[in-house]
Order: C-alpha cells, then structure tokens, then sequence
C-alpha cells in the first residue's frame, strides 16, 4: 500500500508543526427540511482577501436529512492499521462522510481535485445501513482498523435501539456489518473513540431516536432515562469489557476526547446536565491496572437568571443551565476547551494535569438568558452559543457553531436560534481567547441553514489520532 497524503502525521508534533489550514468545511442543515443541506467551504487564510467568508457550496440531492456531525474517510491512523488500499494514488484525506442524524443516508463528497468546490461521490440509502448493520440514525465516524466506524443512536426498521457502531469499507463506503460481538450492558449510544495502541475504544450515552428528535424530554430527565455510562472495550473483538455508571443524575454523557499521546490511557467526556441542580460536568477516564476509572474533574454550575430571560422549559428553574454540548482536546493534550451552549461560554483549561484542570481562559457570545454580541455586530444581541467546537492543530486557532440541533435550538431559543461561525485566537502554553473580530460568517452566509460541525483541512484536534509519539 503506497501512502502518499502529507496529512498523516506519525506524531502530535509532526501535526503540530504541520502547514495551518487553508479551509473549514462545515456542514449546514435546514431546520424544515424544505431546502436540501449542504456542506459549505469557508476560507480561514488569514492573507486571503476571501478571509472569513464561504466560498464554496455543495448541496445534497434530498431534504429532511438534518447533517449533523461528519468527518474524513481517513486520518493519521492509517499509519498503524493496513487493509486501505484506494489505488495507485494511495489512501488520502479525501472524502468526507456526511450522515443525515434524521434520514439515516450518509452521502459522501469528494474534496478532489478542487478543495473549494466538493462534488458527491456517493450516497448510503438508510436501508442499506439497517439491513447490514442493523442500525438507524447515524451519528458520528472515525477511520479505523477494519473500517469506517460509524456510531448510530438508533436500531434498523424503526426500532428504537440498540445503537450501536456500523463499520464501512474505507474504499467503497458499503455498510459491512455491526461492529458489536457482545455489547454486554450497552444499550443507548452516543459517540465513540478509542487508544489505538492500547487496543481499546471508548464509547458513551446520548438517547435513542425517540427520546432526542423532538427535543429535550422533561419527564424523561427527570426520570433520569438518558444515557449516564461509559462503556470500554476491546478494539479488535468488538467485545464490551466495562461498563461505568456515572451516576444516574448525570444525564447525556456525549463527546468523547481521549489522549492524542499514543501511549497514554486517559480522556475526558461532558455531561451535559445534573438533574440535582442543573450543573454540567467534564469527566477524566484512565486506567488503574485492569480497571478503568472514570472520576468527575470539571463542575461547571448554572447560573441564576430572571424568568422572564428564559424559554418556558426553564422558567420554573429560574436559572440557566452550562448544557456542555461539546467538549475538545489541543492536538498537544494541553487545553481543554469546553462548550457551555446553554450559558453562551466558551471556557478554556490547562489540563497537562489531566486529573487538576484549572480554567485558563473564557469569552462569551450569545446564550439563553446573555445574548452577547460579537463585536462585529455589537448591536446584535446574539443566539445560540459556542457550540461545536474545533481547534487547530497548532491549538493556535479554535472555531465555534451555533447550532446543537434543530429540536433542542427550537425548545431552547424559541425566538430563533440564527446562524453564526466564530474564531478565537489563543496561546497554545498560556492559555487565554481573544475573539477574532474579522471572522463572523453569520446569517445569510449560511443560506437559510444552521451551521453544526467544523472540519479543518489537513485534520484537526478532534479528528485524528497518532500512532507515535
């Protein structure tokens, strides 16, 4: 197998010192599922008169598929696992998988041979993914050994679950099969990561289809019914080795950001809510021996607000809830970065402790109750909040959406949610955001859709992992 993309770094620091991106890719949904969504290219080149702006725009060929979270066919790993032979020009960091969270296809786009104008190469019906995976909903993917690992919240012909993990071919895109052998306790699914060398993947807990398409359930939080465990298992097998329970108040366990050092065995996940008094925390995993620990590391509390400020699920609370809806982790395992959409905050941790993160940096923009403006717009009062987020591999630059999805925007933003990209500027070592006052893509930029996920050409922080150090 001939490997000839530049974009797979043996190391952290090879990525480090690689090129800076050139380009975003984001994907953009359409809440009404009347306008097709798109991938939109954005050009982050600081030099470039284009800066901060789309310029390109590839639609899909349907509606209703509300593209949420996306990713390459392939990234740094490939240097490890074997089994991807594309032909003669090798594997490369070339198609982009966009799966539709409620239309379950997947279409695959082709950033070749222009960058700025990607082209659709193929699309995955979601009878295909149910009937070879037994799976619906898919969610998020990673290349991996034996395949495309592609994490799915819900069960094929309209079962509610178990989700689970579809694998791909990494030439073709074909469904192959479920990645599971034995899932053991796990039932509900969410997102999936692993440690390569060590053999291991991480998986956590969001809901099945019917417990997040029409936004957040009060008495199923109350009730304590979404997601609040961890699970580990054995790369290779595809067998669930331990499960832990976070505790059943912490409700909605999503993103998963394990270490990029090749050797350590640690990461952090976000719990999105408490339901013993609405705090949102970040957690560590690490292994003690043959047993995997995962302890509370990050509390992040809510914060008191006029009921009068507040969408009526949260008028009764009198209070704004943090709701991390993502978390990421600096290619150099340095910072943490972790999105409180819920408060309109972007916060930022040295966590080269990683059991002692200490808060180093924060900015705000939008929230439910503060709507803080960017000061390109400092009239505007802002929606949404610092959602997904993504950072360089530099961890010099980190950019943020609006946009959780479509139901949860809606129940919490009654009023509209817009659309709107931000950058931040920051020191890898030291820490601090400065808000890039020339980059503000918002609004019509967008076309009438929300944008979600970030993806930077040549990787980023939260879309590769190293084989060496």
């Amino acid at each position: 197998m001939t490997l000839t993309d530049p974009t797979f770094y043996r190391s952290p620091a090879e990525a480090i010192a690689a090129p800076t991106e050139q380009l975003a890719y984001v994907v953009a949904f359409d809440r009404a599922g009347v306008l097709p969504d798109a991938l939109a290219v954005l050009d982050v080149d600081e030099n470039s008169d284009d800066y901060g702006t789309v310029v390109g725009w590839a639609e899909l060929p349907t509606t209703g598929d509300e593209l949420h979270h996306f990713g390459w066919n392939a990234c740094s790993s490939a240097l490890l696992h074997e089994g991807h032979d594309m032909g003669e020009d090798g594997l490369q960091r070339r198609f982009l998988l966009l799966p539709g969270l409620r239309s379950s296809r997947i279409h695959v786009f082709d950033t070749q041979p222009d960058p700025r104008s990607p082209r659709l190469h193929k699309t995955v019906e979601a009878v295909e993914l149910a009937q070879r995976a037994g799976y619906s909903r898919p969610h998020t993917l990673h290349c991996g050994p034996d395949g495309v690992f592609l994490t799915c919240l819900g069960g094929a012909d309209g079962n509610d679950g178990p989700g689970g993990i579809a694998l791909l071919d990494h030439a073709t895109f074909d469904v192959l099969r479920a990645w599971e052998t034995d899932r053991g306790p796990q039932y509900l699914a969410y997102d999936a990561w692993w440690h390569l060398n060590q053999n291991v993947l991480v998986s956590s807990e969001w809901g099945t289809p019917s417990m997040i398409e029409d936004g957040l359930v009060p008495e199923l939080l109350l009730g304590q019914k979404y997601g609040h465990s961890v699970h580990f298992w054995d790369l290779a097998e595809g067998r669930n080795l331990q499960t832990v329970d976070l505790g059943a108040e912490h409700q909605m366990v999503l993103e998963l950001r394990p270490s990029h050092d090749p050797e350590a065995t640690w990461g952090f996940v976000g719990v999105v809510v408490s339901t013993a008094d609405l705090s949102a925390s970040v957690w560590r995993w690490h292994r003690e021996g043959a047993e995997w620990k995962v302890d509370k590391v990050i509390t992040i509390p809510a914060e008191p607000a006029d009921a009068a400020d507040l969408p009526p699920a949260l008028q009764p609370f009198g209070a704004v809830p943090p709701l991390i809806s993502d978390i990421d982790l600096s290619v150099d395992d340095r910072m943490l970065y972790v999105s409180c959409w819920g408060t309109g905050e972007l916060k930022q941790f040295d966590v080269s402790d990683p059991a002692a993160p200490h808060e180093v940096g924060s900015v705000h923009l939008g929230g439910i109750a503060r709507r803080t403006a960017h000061p390109a717009e400092p009239a505007a009062r802002l929606a949404g909040g610092p959602q997904m987020v993504e950072v360089s591999r530099d961890g010099r630059r980190v950019y943020v959406t609006n946009s959780l999805y479509g139901a949860w925007d809606d129940q919490f933003f009654p009023n509209g949610v817009g659309a709107w990209m931000a950058k931040f500027d920051t020191d890898p070592s030291a820490g601090g955001l400065t808000i890039d006052e020339r980059f503000f893509p918002h609004g019509q930029a967008f076309r009438g859709r929300r944008p979600h996920q970030v993806r930077l050409q040549g990787g980023d922080a939260s879309s590769d992992s190293y084989c060496y150090r």
